[in-house]
């Protein structure tokens, strides 16, 4: 499975494609047997997009489906809502630009410039200003940091 680290910024064009990382493109080309196929989704908690390659999002996406009884009108409706906003993008073989649908871009607040966050086994994709926002304090990592050791 690729891990991806590293953060790396980004200009938006016009038609809302942006340069894929190069490292990160490289480590899709050597884990994933040549399929640059990505998935783009919103995140739940954040105001950022989540980017999968296609192999972990069929993982993820078959283990929720797995936990759901489509004979049970809630779970039909979280799956249809989990299943939405979602897109499917490929870096360009010539410049490695990938589109990412304006709704989307929208959905995060971003118009101008973004932040590729390598996170393990996915790559977050913020707005530069949310993201720098976002950062928590030092104080606040070891205190949780802490909290989870404890558990």
């Amino acid at each position: 499975m690729v891990k991806f680290i590293g953060e790396y910024t980004g200009k938006i064009d016009d038609k809302g494609r942006v340069v894929f990382p190069s490292s990160f493109k490289s480590l899709m080309s050597a884990g994933c047997d040549g399929d640059m196929r990505l998935v783009v989704r919103k995140d739940i908690y954040e105001p950022c997009l989540e980017m999968y390659v296609y192999e972990e999002w069929q993982r993820q996406s078959e283990e929720v489906r797995e936990k759901l009884n489509f004979f049970d009108a809630s779970h039909a409706r979280f799956w249809r809502a989990y299943m939405q906003d979602r897109a499917e993008v490929e870096p360009d073989a010539k410049l490695g630009r990938i589109s990412i649908p304006k709704k989307l871009l929208e959905s995060i607040g971003a118009s101008k410039e973004i932040v590729f966050a390598g996170n393990d086994h996915k790559i977050e994709i913020w707005d530069k200003a949310t993201y720098e926002a976002s950062r928590i304090s030092q104080d606040e990592f070891i205190k949780l940091a802490g909290l989870l050791s404890s558990k």
